[in-house]
């Protein structure tokens, strides 16, 4: 306990003296805080997006004139039942299908006369089918064409579709890859540049480093005050990373919510504050603790 009480009081001593050093350890260290707070949200955005787009993205199948509702609510239940990767399938009738499109094209009158010259319904019932996987399209369309229902079936849009599908979810899967090659390339760097400031500082006391190695002390007495100072660097940063970050979410939330209708980033930000604390304080204290314990190490051989 004696030791213990020397290592913090040492560690406060030695950050009240280098505090030009410190103060520039912990501006370094809310680079990297901020980085991973901003991909943090960034992701959010990006997975909002993703959703919203691959809801766009779906086959319909649609049924001849004839079939009964009770047979097509038969098919969609065997749809639901065919694979827990398919999102959702909805059944439109045929009335609703033609008051969905009068509804599109009210102000189009060449097509309310087409109708009215028609004079009956030519709609068909059909069923929208939504994945999560492009896979699972094909596999669908297969199901309804070839399988036990295909008498039922005038046709499935699924090749029509096919290409814009394939295009979707390859973005997708590119813009999630490029976010984590992008997330590793920057803490990388990040992470250099804390261990070369965090270094400044440490070189400033390596002639008592050496005093002390000569003297007798352990590894862990001379490394235990360098510790935690990153500590207490870490956690500094930590909190004025945490005012910016709520500052500036509060602030820019407004003018950037027309860009993602339906996603509110204070929302989001408020609602998973759990782990952007513990995003914050476990890279704060973390980088801090970490960069100055491999540093120390490197002076204590005397």
């Amino acid at each position: 306990m004696n030791n213990f009480k020397r290592v913090l009081k040492f560690a406060w001593t030695d950050f009240s003296r280098n505090r030009s050093n410190n103060f520039a350890a912990i501006f370094v260290l809310a680079l990297p805080i901020l980085l991973a707070t901003s991909l943090f949200v960034f992701q959010g955005i990006s997975e909002y997006i993703i959703y919203e787009v691959k809801g766009k993205m779906d086959v319909t199948a649609f049924f001849q004139q004839d079939v009964a509702e009770s047979d097509i609510l038969r098919v969609k239940d065997e749809l639901i039942d065919l694979s827990p990767e398919i999102k959702s399938v909805t059944y439109v009738s045929k009335d609703q299908a033609m008051e969905n499109f009068i509804a599109r094209h009210q102000n189009d009158p060449d097509f309310s006369e087409a109708l009215e010259e028609v004079g009956v319904n030519p709609f068909l019932s059909s069923l929208d089918i939504v994945t999560d996987d492009p896979l699972q399209y094909e596999k669908v369309a297969f199901f309804l064409e070839a399988g036990p229902y295909a008498q039922l079936i005038d046709k499935v849009d699924y090749s029509q579709k096919k290409d814009t599908i394939e295009k979707v979810f390859s973005i997708t899967a590119n813009v999630n890859r490029f976010g984590l090659v992008l997330g590793i390339i920057l803490f990388l760097i990040a992470i250099l540049v804390v261990l070369n400031t965090i270094k400044l500082s440490i070189d400033s006391s390596k002639d008592e480093i050496t005093t002390m190695k000569l003297v007798g002390a352990s590894d862990w007495f001379i490394r235990g005050p360098f510790i935690v100072q990153g500590i207490i660097c870490g956690f500094a940063a930590f909190l004025i990373c945490f005012v910016i970050s709520v500052s500036l979410i509060f602030l820019l939330s407004p003018n950037i919510a027309f860009l993602t209708p339906g996603f509110t980033i204070a929302h989001y930000f408020t609602s998973h504050l759990l782990i952007v604390l513990l995003i914050q304080l476990g890279f704060g204290v973390g980088l801090g603790a970490l960069a100055s314990f491999i540093l120390a190490r490197s002076y204590l051989k005397v």
